[in-house]
């Protein structure tokens, strides 16, 4: 049965706070004006050896403005959910564009978008903030519990939630409303020996669904939690034994419990256009992916296909409409190995001659102007493509890495170094033992370029992150990232433990 908007939430006189701040907008002379009210909820559990170690629960609640006049922005923001805060929100706002218009260098102009309205509810069954705090605590300890007896030394535990809820309403008409539901649980278990400590996380990525994901039953989304529980002592123990790798140059099997992050950090990033383009800069910078190779630059091999989409169910981006009313949408970021799209809002796309935008405007906060976010970004499998176990079984010498851990990447998105959580030597098509202290460094088109074999939608698995951070203040969002399993040739190895000793 599909879920509905909570009640409490509809009860805001959502209505009347967008007829009282676009009214007055308009009467100001505004060309665009909208109303954002939104309610954040965020909880958290954290356990440590078993024993509750911390948590919480915040809501942030509040009412934001974003105006366009004589082509200026303006914003303004209150945590009073009034219609005397909303006119004081869109009076703010346009004094602020008043203030701002002599300073102006460019003209804002809003790529145009239909009318919308309706409601939005993410896909999710059992509501995290329904179940009680200790019942979230006692799953915790008891899967704890389950790592220490099997003789790791520490575990650490923890369980995030978020519940946004956000009413938009624009000038030209658009209405919409819509409650996004996510979580995050992660244990790592700790070993300590003699000599030395070796750490290992669950790959579980975080993902846009209720409490299903963490007691129901696979049917209903839930992660294979106790087979990852009873492997990963042995598998922290055997890389607390493996040999460091030997430096050099292999062909690497990547599983996409890792290969999502390399996606997020070289592709994710480098085609937001706002980037590309140099408008945003001061937070991880710019991007290689500039505009004039749209439709020449060859980014990957043939294989690679790529996509924006803020559409696919379960992702962390995934919504109805984005905070500036356009209808999400699925899209091609490169094709063929070639790129052929970028990730836009309103503003980026009428600046570059687009149509309309694809719908990659988002706020973290009420208090905060809504800018350029990523979409679920992913590679797409090959149709009819190999298992995992297919694609190692056609490498004579590589090394074949699991799950998400360290990384670098310069400030073109251009130069980058990543490790993991596991690795595994390769030999004639077979796994031979683990290995540890690697990591795999490129530039990104090398990379790319080299992806010889893409795995089929058997090997596919939608990773993320809760903590994409961009802007300035900064805000942070929710991504998810699509990948099937993919071999890439001849890349270069790094021993991490010679690495940090040169």
């Amino acid at each position: 049965m599909a879920r509905e908007v909570d009640a409490d939430f509809r009860a805001l006189p959502l209505d009347a706070l967008a007829d009282a701040a676009l009214q007055r907008a308009r009467d100001l002379g505004c060309e665009h004006a909208d109303l954002r009210v939104e309610r954040l909820r965020n909880g958290s559990v954290r356990l440590r050896d078993g024993l509750l170690a911390g948590g919480g629960d915040s809501t942030d609640s509040g009412l934001a403005v974003r105006v366009v006049l004589d082509g200026t922005w303006g914003f303004s923001a209150s945590a009073d959910l009034t219609a005397a805060a909303a006119v004081r929100a869109a009076e703010d706002a346009v004094a602020m564009a008043r203030v701002s218009r002599p300073l102006s260098t460019e003209r804002v102009d809003l790529a145009p978008e239909p009318v919308h309205t309706g409601d939005y509810v993410s896909s999710y069954l059992r509501d995290p903030f329904d179940v009680a705090v200790p019942d979230q605590v006692q799953v915790l300890e008891t899967w704890s519990r389950r790592l220490l007896d099997a003789g790791v030394n520490h575990v650490d535990a923890a369980f995030g939630a978020v519940k946004e809820q956000k009413f938009y309403a624009d000038l030209a008409g658009t209405r919409t409303t819509q409650q996004r539901v996510r979580v995050q649980p992660v244990l790592t278990a700790v070993l300590v020996t003699g000599e030395g400590m070796e750490t290992m996380r669950t790959l579980a990525p975080p993902v846009g669904r209720g409490w299903e994901y963490v007691t129901g039953t696979a049917a209903e989304g839930a992660w294979h939690w106790d087979d990852e529980l009873a492997e990963l002592p042995d598998l922290v123990r055997e890389k607390h034994k493996a040999p460091s790798v030997e430096a050099g140059r292999y062909d690497v099997v990547i599983d996409p419990s890792n290969l999502w992050l390399t996606i997020h950090e070289s592709i994710g990033h480098a085609t937001e256009l706002d980037r590309a383009l140099g408008y945003e800069a001061a937070y991880a910078g710019t991007s290689f992916a500039t505009p004039d190779g749209l439709g020449t630059l060859r980014y990957g091999s043939d294989l690679m296909h790529v996509t924006g989409d803020r559409t696919v169910e379960h992702g962390l981006a995934t919504t109805g409409w984005d905070d500036e009313g356009v209808s999400t949408q699925a899209w091609d970021l490169v094709r063929g190995g070639v790129l052929v799209g970028y990730q836009t809002d309103r503003r980026i796309a009428r600046l570059t001659g687009a149509e309309r935008s694809n719908g990659c405007a988002f706020a973290d906060s009420p208090g905060h102007v809504p800018i350029q976010r990523m979409a679920n970004v992913s590679l797409q499998p090959t149709p009819d493509g190999p298992s995992t176990e297919q694609i190692i079984g056609g490498v004579e010498r590589g090394i074949f890495v699991i799950g998400d851990k360290s990384w670098s990447i310069d400030m073109q998105r251009y130069n980058f170094q990543f490790t993991g959580q596991r690795f595994y030597r390769i030999e004639n098509g077979r796994l031979a033992g683990m290995v540890k202290d690697v990591a795999y460094q490129a530039t990104t088109t090398d990379f790319w370029g080299s992806m010889a074999a893409v795995g089929g939608p058997q090997t596919w698995v939608l990773g993320g992150a809760f903590n994409c951070g961009k802007g300035q203040p900064g805000q942070v969002a929710s991504v998810s990232h699509g990948c099937p399993s993919a071999l890439f040739t001849d890349v270069r190895i790094l021993n991490t433990t010679e690495e940090g000793q040169a």
